[in-house]
């Protein structure tokens, strides 16, 4: 008798313990690109071609995985990056894509760079149902939750940023008359629209407007056209190369507008310093993060952080470069994001977390700054901080502004 009730406990343990395993087992739900020891995720990055220097986000964003592998990875799942080079160019942006999601299999696409890009693979990627995520970019072709709902930007909005200049030139400059340089794309053109509605009945004071292809080789025309309109106020939509050649050209000819550079152009190590630290003073931009250049944050413990985590696993990258720190901020997001899944590591899922952002811990962005968002506006950053560049660093200007 007590054999058999040796026997009927010992049944009743094993198959207790064979249906929480089956239970915990069922519990885990894969799509491609996920599995119970890895992770496998997309990031084309511009290794060559005209906004090459932009790649540095990529190998943050790479260094900061190796970190977490090494710490164990992601609910113990190790994250695999896979890096093609996209050249900023729509068709092969296209081709590395498709093949990242037909060969490689990967779970999500993220961080990649530019609008134009990005916007040539967005109906692939929402077709086929795989996330498009934490975009380098703040155009408003990738904040719409009803028609492209697995499209995710990083960046706040291109509009909002012309529309926080608009407020500060009333705001600051007497009689104001404006001139703009912007590239053809939804980038600059953005910034543009945003300027003219910030500016809203005084949208007169646009005196000239003048754009260029994010292939010529200089700006100088352009900016000799600005100053012939008898602008005294200049603002950019453009990318860092196009700004230092901008900033460069204005000192040259004698011409000293008021200054305001977008974030996407803004960069002290890519536009400011290149331009000329003298040149370039006196510059407004806008910022998120915190400036790796600036003395204030060199004993910042987050910014200690983020330069250990370079010179361990990204010794080849210039710690001071202020684009790796969007790097390193897509990065932490796009961990968030996988974390809060646990285990339920399908597509579906990684979109919804991802587009519903709840103000999740980031290193490196500025006090008052955080990261938010949901279908009603899916911009993971909804406010910058004013900046005036001294030569050396950026300063804050006035309060936090929503970009809204």
């Amino acid at each position: 008798m007590q054999m058999q009730r040796r026997r009927l406990m010992l049944g009743t343990l094993a198959a207790s313990a064979l249906a929480h395993a089956t239970q915990a087992w069922a519990q885990k739900k894969y799509d491609p690109g996920a599995s119970d020891t890895e992770i496998v995720l997309g990031m084309p990055m511009p290794l060559s071609g005209p906004v090459s220097g932009f790649a540095i986000i990529g190998k943050v964003a790479e260094a900061y995985f190796k970190k977490l592998n090494g710490e164990g990875g992601i609910n113990g799942r190790k994250v695999r990056i896979i890096t093609y080079d996209d050249q900023y160019s729509p068709p092969k942006m296209m081709e590395v894509v498709r093949r990242m999601v037909e060969q490689d299999q990967v779970l999500a696409v993220f961080s990649s760079i530019g609008t134009g890009a990005n916007i040539a693979v967005q109906r692939y990627m929402n077709a086929k149902k795989v996330p498009q995520l934490l975009l380098q970019s703040g155009a408003s072709h990738f904040d719409d939750a009803q028609k492209n709902p697995w499209t995710t930007p990083l960046l706040g909005s291109y509009k909002g940023e012309g529309r926080v200049f608009a407020r500060h030139i009333l705001e600051h400059v007497k009689e104001p008359k404006i001139g703009v340089l912007y590239q053809n794309d939804d980038l600059g053109r953005e910034v543009l629209h945003g300027l003219e509605q910030g500016l809203g009945p005084k949208a007169s004071a646009i005196v000239a407007k003048a754009s260029f292809e994010v292939t010529d080789p200089t700006v100088d025309s352009q900016i000799v056209q600005l100053r012939s309109a008898g602008a005294n106020v200049l603002v950019t939509g453009a990318t860092a190369r196009t700004v230092a050649q901008a900033l460069r050209k204005a000192a040259e000819i004698g011409w000293t507008p008021e200054r305001y550079v977008n974030i996407a152009g803004s960069s002290v190590k890519m536009a400011l310093e290149p331009a000329g630290a003298e040149r370039s003073k006196g510059t407004i931009t806008l910022a998120f993060y915190k400036e790796p250049a600036s003395k204030k944050w060199a004993g910042d413990p987050e910014m200690v952080r983020y330069k250990d985590l370079l010179k361990t696993h990204a010794p080849d990258v210039d710690p001071m470069n202020n684009s790796g720190a969007s790097g390193y901020i897509a990065a932490q997001l796009m961990a968030h994001v996988l974390r809060e899944c646990g285990n339920e590591l399908t597509r579906e899922n990684v979109r919804r977390i991802a587009s519903n952002l709840k103000s999740p811990r980031v290193e490196l962005l500025l006090p008052g700054i955080v990261v938010a968002n949901s279908a009603a506006d899916l911009h993971a950053v909804a406010a910058m901080q004013p900046m005036r560049y001294n030569g050396v660093d950026l300063d804050p200007i006035g309060p936090v502004l929503a970009l809204k």
